[in-house]
């Protein structure tokens, strides 16, 4: 590629409720996805300040660079004025109403300022992975489900929105978050071809 020519930028908005983790995963992704192998907690995520929006990240795929711009729902710009290549709805593995939430305000939230678009990929992902809790027999009499979400919820929810992927990760341990963070990028990618990154048939695809 033409080092003079600047590489495709994209824009990534991730949406869902306060306290979902955001935040958390934005940082992680700041660092590579550091650190892997055998280092644990404890270590530091860094701090990121909403008036830094948009985060800048720098990837290469397929041997060509990509300049990703990520934003949240604390953007200095509102959000819905936001023109986004990709959006990611985000909720809490461990608190149930977030994922509500998404089918119950977060869809329309993007049915109502984002449908400019048809080949818009969204993706639903579930953070804080490491605080899930297998449900009690108390919360299973009944038909009855713990406070913290399975992933075939999450993964029927983001079939019912007809989104494109379903992930799972925890930013705090690092947990599936390099394969986040690779599939966010090659969707990333997509978005700059002629086919775009929407799956056939909007079929919702695990990864």
């Amino acid at each position: 590629m033409d080092p003079l020519v600047p590489p495709p930028e994209i824009n990534v908005l991730l949406l869902g409720d306060a306290e979902v983790g955001k935040s958390t995963f934005l940082s992680r992704l700041s660092l590579g996805v550091k650190p892997t192998g055998d280092s644990l907690p404890p270590y530091e995520l860094p701090v990121l300040r909403d008036s830094d929006q948009p985060f800048a990240f720098n990837v290469t795929l397929y041997g060509r660079p990509y300049a990703l711009n990520l934003f949240d729902t604390a953007s200095p710009t509102n959000y819905t004025l936001l023109r986004p290549d990709f959006v990611i709805l985000c909720y809490d593995i461990s608190k149930r109403s977030t994922l509500y939430s998404l089918r119950t305000y977060w869809r329309t939230v993007v049915n109502s300022h984002f449908n400019y678009d048809e080949a818009l990929p969204v993706m639903v992902l579930g953070l804080k992975r490491d605080l899930r809790r297998e449900w009690t027999e108390e919360e299973k009499k009944d038909g009855g489900r713990g406070e913290s979400t399975m992933p075939q919820e999450g993964l029927a929810v983001a079939q019912e929105l007809l989104c494109d992927r379903y992930a799972e990760c925890s930013a705090l341990t690092g947990e599936l978050c390099r394969e986040v963070l690779e599939d966010v990028a090659k969707t990333c990618a997509k978005t700059t071809t002629v086919k775009g990154a929407k799956s056939a048939g909007a079929n919702c695809l695990v990864m």
